[in-house]
């Protein structure tokens, strides 16, 4: 009896630490999480960073969280925060059901591995236009990023007119009168808590590499543009990320209305006569009825949070003094038709107008985009118009500061997808960076498995890039040789990223911030009419 006794209390114990062993404990500055173990890497999901501004409080920047006591369950992603919902999929970026939301979103996601020690940190902004999307998406899971030997945090932050409304009796509010750019202001106290909590799960805080895609993209560059995030990261990932035009807070600019007039103006839209009647609205009601309204969210330049244009920050050289990886797609537009112009009857049209737009700039044009095939010339002046001359301008500038900058053109499809006339779409790196080649949305076919080689290669890049700052000896920095990473079924190195496109645009948006007039997607037959040449533009 005490051997049956003493085998019972210790096989007991074993199962008691086998349960222990997956659910991991770490009792950060914040408080303790508990999070759950799959194979070497721990996971800890939706801890929240910081308290939501919710209701009666909304359009505030986000309250620092009181530590708390014993140890919170983080097994299980948050809410995403409250977006626009579609009742079935309609596009590749579609989830494959309805979020579920709140106005209670603040949580971060964490993987880490189990041994980690000062580990670099690879902290993810998910794309969606500013309006939609969450850290929860299958496709993010850090899982195999963090089995190269890195911390993997992913965030949500308030979207849509809920993240990103200005109007003039938030400023009159404010102690500093800004209103707008809450979102951003919710990544960067995302930002503050992983400095002051990384080190409890092994990570390194003074080695962050922020991260994103598209939108997530746009933030990592506000980020690089702030001064007030200026400390908590020290690298920078930007995938088909646009430096397009931003609204001023209190002055129309560029042929648009200030933040405040279209604050204004979506206040009187939703028959909201002041500021308690807006905070007064259900968050998914005011949401739905501000993205009907064509409410288009976007940072503020408020002389604060983000001081000047993008543009203007970075000729300055005024931007964080980080390595760069960054990069877009050869298909960006193929998913995105919406940014692109409506294609004329004949390549004759199509000539006519690009040179009545561009005038002496329109022979240079045409030799980038020419008539001859003037529906993909369509699709590629809208694709390098936003996300290529961006990439280009990114590493340029950080090179110009003294800072290493990493190319990358992505140019692989695969059948499924090819097929659909979708080639290197916009996102379509993603799964592979992850390393997550299924479960993907449900109107996204998953990546074969032939593919794994190279999404193995594109996460050894990245984590390489997290750890050291560069992506391995096979990817040169852009130098004066403009070399870049094509990436098709092998990566491989070559010089003089689309000779051209960069000088084209370049002149393009010179000329246009001279006259005050937008630079976004209004390229190709969508551009006005160009003006005359101005001092310091070609």
């Amino acid at each position: 009896m005490k051997l049956l006794r003493h085998v019972a209390l210790v096989t007991g114990l074993l199962l008691s630490g086998t349960a222990l062993a997956q659910e991991p404990v770490v009792n950060a500055p914040s408080g303790g999480v508990g999070g759950t173990l799959d194979g070497s890497i721990r996971s800890f999901k939706g801890i929240p960073y910081a308290v939501p501004p919710v209701g009666g409080m909304r359009w505030r920047p986000p309250a620092p969280m009181k530590p708390w006591t014993g140890v919170r369950a983080a097994k299980d992603f948050g809410p995403a925060c409250v977006q626009p919902q579609g009742k079935t999929p309609t596009s590749v970026y579609s989830p494959p059901a309805p979020l579920p939301v709140s106005e209670d979103c603040l949580t971060l996601n964490i993987w880490a591995p189990a041994n980690a020690k000062k580990a670099p940190v690879f902290f993810w902004i998910h794309g969606g236009a500013l309006s939609g999307g969450s850290s929860r998406e299958p496709m993010y899971d850090g899982q195999k990023l963090a089995e190269q030997g890195v911390i993997v945090v992913s965030v949500n932050y308030r979207l849509g007119v809920l993240g990103w409304l200005a109007h003039p009796a938030l400023s009159a509010e404010s102690p500093q009168k800004v209103s707008g750019n809450y979102g951003l202001l919710d990544q960067m106290a995302a930002l503050a808590w992983v400095k002051h909590n990384i080190a409890a799960f092994g990570g390194d805080p003074a080695q962050v590499t922020i991260a994103g895609e598209s939108a997530g993209g746009l933030s990592v560059m506000f980020l690089m543009e702030s001064p007030l995030a200026r400390g908590t990261f020290s690298k920078a990932i930007a995938q088909s990320a646009y430096m397009v035009t931003m609204p001023e807070l209190k002055k129309g600019n560029y042929g648009q209305p200030s933040a405040e007039a279209i604050g204004t103006m979506l206040s009187a839209g939703v028959q909201a006569p002041d500021l308690a009647a807006l905070r007064g609205m259900d968050a998914q009601d005011i949401t739905d009825k501000a993205a009907k309204l064509g409410f288009f969210p976007f940072g503020v330049v408020d002389g604060l949070v983000l001081p000047t244009q993008m543009v203007d920050a970075f000729d300055q050289g005024k931007q964080a003094p980080v390595p760069i990886l960054t990069g877009f797609n050869q298909g960006e537009i193929r998913s995105l038709r919406m940014l692109a112009p409506k294609a004329p009857a004949t390549p004759e049209e199509y000539e006519k107008g690009i040179r009545e737009k561009y005038g002496e700039l329109a022979d240079g044009f045409l030799k980038l985009y020419p008539a001859a095939d003037y529906k993909e010339s369509i699709l590629a002046a809208s694709r390098d118009a936003l996300y290529g001359w961006t990439t280009e301008r990114l590493a340029r500038k950080q090179a110009a500061i003294g800072q290493p900058a990493f190319v990358y053109l992505w140019d692989h499809g695969y059948p499924a997808m090819d097929a659909k006339d979708l080639h290197a779409f916009h996102a379509s790196e993603l799964p592979y960076v992850f390393g997550n080649l299924t479960p993907l949305p449900p109107l996204w076919p998953a990546m074969p498995e032939s593919d794994r080689p190279l999404s193995d290669a594109l996460v050894g890049y990245w984590a390489s890039f997290v750890k050291s700052g560069t992506p391995g000896a096979t990817w040169p920095a852009f130098g004066k040789d403009r070399t870049y990473l094509h990436i098709t079924d092998t990566p491989r190195a070559e010089p003089g990223l689309m000779p051209g496109m960069y000088d084209q645009y370049e002149a393009v948006v010179c000329r246009r911030r001279a006259a005050g007039i937008a630079w976004n997607w209004n390229a190709g037959l969508a551009s006005p009419k160009l003006p005359a040449k101005a001092q310091g533009c070609n």
